[in-house]
């Protein structure tokens, strides 16, 4: 969902368990989906790349995938399933876009700035600029079980071996996870924009009727200086 206001966008995305209450499977993917949105703003300041902010959010959904016993990396590291591109599977969309008078706004791929990768995942990013103080972005980290990418896994050789296919089917069908906040680079690091309930607690309580905005916020790493206020 998305408004306008004075001529510029704005461009949210909640997820939430429609019953109110996470089961253990959507509570690994949707704090994985978190984490990553934590790990991107940790990092977020002007001279950072965009490129490594994904990653980094890919970093992190590839470990609570392994927690879902989705993957399995034996004895590699992480940042080796990164290179594999092993989350394009499961986010096969950029971590998020500029945004402004429009909502996916330009200035992503301008001359003399870095050029699109042809890499699963990275491939799809709107952008591969460095980051700029008061440049204004989307930062929409997911988790998706899609048949048709999830079967062409399956059948690469080079990836499958990371893959567990028995665990892999009895998620078919679950759907997935997106969350999408707006956020500005300052000086020293980002403005997050975006009010909703993020955590797991805070969209529980929400659902089953609980007061929004809270008095205290519970994740200031997510950076809402607006919260509360």
């Amino acid at each position: 969902m998305g408004t306008e206001y004075h001529c510029y966008a704005s461009d949210i995305t909640c997820s939430f368990p429609a019953n109110g209450k996470f089961s253990s499977d959507q509570r690994i993917i949707y704090k994985g989906v978190l984490e990553a949105q934590r790990c991107v703003y940790a990092m977020l300041r002007p001279g950072v790349s965009w490129t490594d902010c994904h990653k980094v959010a890919e970093a992190a959904i590839i470990r609570s995938l392994l927690r879902l016993g989705v993957l399995y990396a034996g004895d590699l590291s992480i940042d080796v399933l990164v290179e594999e591109r092993i989350c394009g599977i499961f986010m096969p969309h950029g971590l998020g876009h500029f945004i402004g008078i429009d909502t996916h706004d330009v200035g992503g791929y301008l001359d003399g700035y870095p050029k699109r990768s042809e890499l699963p995942g990275l491939r799809s990013l709107r952008t591969a600029r460095i980051m700029e103080e008061n440049m204004v972005l989307t930062v929409e980290p997911g988790c998706y079980f899609i048949d048709h990418l999830l079967d062409e896994a399956l059948n690469n050789k080079r990836i499958t071996t990371y893959l567990v296919r028995s665990r892999i089917d009895e998620l078919r069908g679950i759907g997935g996870v997106r969350l999408e906040d707006v956020v500005m680079i300052t000086k020293n690091g980002c403005n997050n924009f975006t009010c909703c309930p993020r955590t797991v607690s805070e969209v529980e309580h929400v659902m089953a009727g609980g007061k929004w905005p809270p008095v205290k916020d519970e994740a200031p790493e997510l950076y809402r200086s607006r919260l509360v206020k």
